[in-house]
């Protein structure tokens, strides 16, 4: 009787699937479970890498979700200052499952916020999405007012929404020490100060990322049954780390906990599936060819990489015809206006929230 290695396909042996192919020709990484086209309304949440995502949607015509886009009047470097358009919604960065599932109870269960705010100056800032407004709000009044709207933008999103993109991008966090609730960023860093008496650091283990993302996922479930859940894990590493760890270290244990994650809720889940962006940009196998200089930032190749493979798996899996690499974006209903910038420059991406931890290094 044969045994279960003589029938395998040459992807599942690493010198037929990896070794003897050009690294630019490897395919098959992802099998989709979720057949994703131009129709499909798509909504993206997460750490920065997730901006990459959503932009290459747009410029190849899928239909990626913007609720909320902002005044008409603003110019688009405007537009991106104010994060109108770096997600589906104002939210800013969501880097842990903790803090998706603070955004999501918020706004589904419709749960009150925490009362913190911080100020700075004499301006307002949101300790949940600090850098939204680059000189804070003028009232605590203007600063509620604006995260309802975000909150509504997230109730049309997942409530319209066919695919709920999240990138998952750390498991270290900053809490209230009293009430649990998780701040986008480190008190005292963006904006407010630092209180050791209110303020704890976190770095969320196994347990509780997979108990976050359980609870995320019933959630969006409860909210709109037809929902898909697509994952990711950001290949970026972290700017700064309070764990006591090497930088490098601990960025292996928060990626590898973080893909573990997604893992283990795939199985018996069949809305919910994985693309393996992270293992693209990632792996020795690449030789780092996708990093800038500063082994950190992801250059516009990698991105372009990762999104080819996205698309040439979707129409393998599917038996559908290859999208082209480029396409000119096309105006959809949810998407507010039908300009598209161009990728993030390393220097645009110093605008992602935890890039500010960069600035307290030591010369």
């Amino acid at each position: 009787m044969p045994h279960p290695y003589e029938d395998l396909p040459p992807d599942r042996y690493w010198r037929t699937g990896v070794a003897d192919v050009d690294v630019q020709d490897i395919a098959g990484l992802w099998k989709p479970r979720l057949h994703i086209n131009s129709r499909t309304r798509i909504v993206t949440a997460g750490s920065c890498f997730a901006q990459h995502f959503s932009r290459a949607l747009v410029a190849r015509g899928y239909r990626w979700m913007n609720l909320e886009p902002g005044p008409a009047t603003l110019t688009p470097a405007q537009r991106h200052d104010y994060h109108y358009g770096t997600f589906s919604f104002r939210t800013g960065n969501i880097y842990t499952p903790r803090m998706l599932r603070q955004w999501l109870t918020w706004a589904l269960e419709r749960v009150a916020p925490p009362e913190d705010v911080w100020e700075t100056g004499g301006r307002f800032f949101d300790p949940f999405r600090p850098a939204v407004e680059p000189d804070g709000f003028a009232s605590v009044e203007e600063l509620r007012a604006s995260r309802e709207v975000t909150l509504e933008a997230i109730r049309q999103a997942v409530a319209t929404a066919h695919v709920f993109v999240f990138t998952m991008g750390l498991t270290e966090a900053w809490q209230n020490r009293h009430s649990g609730t998780e701040y986008a960023v480190c008190p005292g860093t963006i904006a407010g100060e630092f209180d050791p008496e209110t303020h704890v650091f976190v770095n969320h283990r196994f347990a509780a990322l997979l108990d976050d993302m359980t609870a995320v996922l019933r959630l969006l479930a409860k909210a709109n049954r037809r929902l898909n859940v697509l994952l990711t894990v950001s290949p970026v590493p972290l700017t700064a780390t309070a764990s006591g760890q090497h930088v490098l270290a601990a960025t292996s244990h928060s990626k590898s906990l973080l893909r573990a994650v997604a893992s283990e809720l795939m199985h018996g889940r069949p809305r919910v599936d994985y693309f393996p962006s992270y293992e693209i940009i990632t792996h020795p196998v690449y030789r780092g060819q996708f990093f800038a200089p500063n082994l950190r930032s992801v250059l516009p190749e990698g991105v372009d990489h990762v999104m080819r493979c996205f698309f040439r798996d979707i129409a393998t899996q599917f038996n559908v015809p290859a999208r082209p690499d480029v396409l000119q974006p096309e105006a959809s209903p949810a998407s507010g206006s039908t300009e598209t910038e161009a990728e993030l420059t390393e220097a645009e991406e110093l605008r992602c929230e935890e890039e500010i931890l960069a600035a307290f290094a030591p010369r």
